[in-house]
């Protein structure tokens, strides 16, 4: 039974996707309650709250479930229309946060996650793939310190969390993000001044120790 007073997210260790949401919750400056879960044996509360998926993270408001982390951070944005706004008023500008939003889960994470589960020429082709699409949000990001421009926003908290696990992918990969995307360290450094970014991204060595540890789960 969850307290329906309270805004209660669930997450779940280095997931990206949970700090989305929690980096949009500190940026409106919302109290809540986090509950982290335990993926390998899921809560009833998170079977209940997310029947469909059981899957992290889930926002909590009034009692009722808000589910992946996209639509997590524009409802935030919606429902707590205070300033900072995420997504900008214009129709168009929203289109295109939108779009590079999803670019970042359609493209980004699909290809980071086979750098560090693959080996080989596959893992050297997913590498290659990651980079590219660095290199596309890189070109979009241009000489903006955001990618909305002025604002962090929308894109910012979609890819942003991923910068924690730069250091799992290039030690996988045998690569540096900063030789290939320099721009995009210079934003990823310039969002880390954030409180809300630097209170909530994990430490890139633990990451990277969680996923050896995975890999050996696996592997065994």
């Amino acid at each position: 039974m969850v307290d329906e007073s309270k805004v209660v997210l669930l997450g779940s260790g280095f997931s990206m996707f949970g700090m989305r949401a929690k980096i949009a919750l500190e940026e409106k400056g919302i109290k809540y309650e986090y509950i982290e879960q335990d993926l390998t044996n899921k809560s009833l509360l998170l079977v209940e709250m997310n029947p469909i998926h059981q899957k992290i993270p889930v926002l909590i408001h009034n009692g009722r479930p808000i589910c992946e982390s996209l639509i997590i951070v524009e409802y935030i944005d919606l429902v707590w229309n205070n300033n900072p706004l995420f997504l900008l008023s214009h129709p168009y500008q929203r289109s295109q946060a939108r779009f590079w939003a999803n670019f970042v889960d359609q493209e980004v994470y699909h290809v980071s996650r086979r750098v560090w589960s693959s080996k080989g020429n596959e893992q050297e082709m997913a590498k290659k793939d990651f980079i590219e699409s660095l290199k596309q949000l890189e070109n979009e990001l241009g000489d903006k310190p955001y990618f909305g421009g002025n604002t962090f926003g929308f894109v910012d908290i979609a890819l942003i969390p991923f910068y924690c696990w730069f250091y799992t992918y290039e030690t996988f990969g045998k690569f540096k993000v900063e030789k290939e995307c320099p721009k995009l360290i210079t934003w990823a450094k310039r969002c880390m001044q954030r409180e809300s970014v630097s209170k909530t991204l994990a430490d890139g060595k633990q990451v990277y120790e969680s996923v050896l540890d995975y890999n050996k789960l696996i592997l065994d």
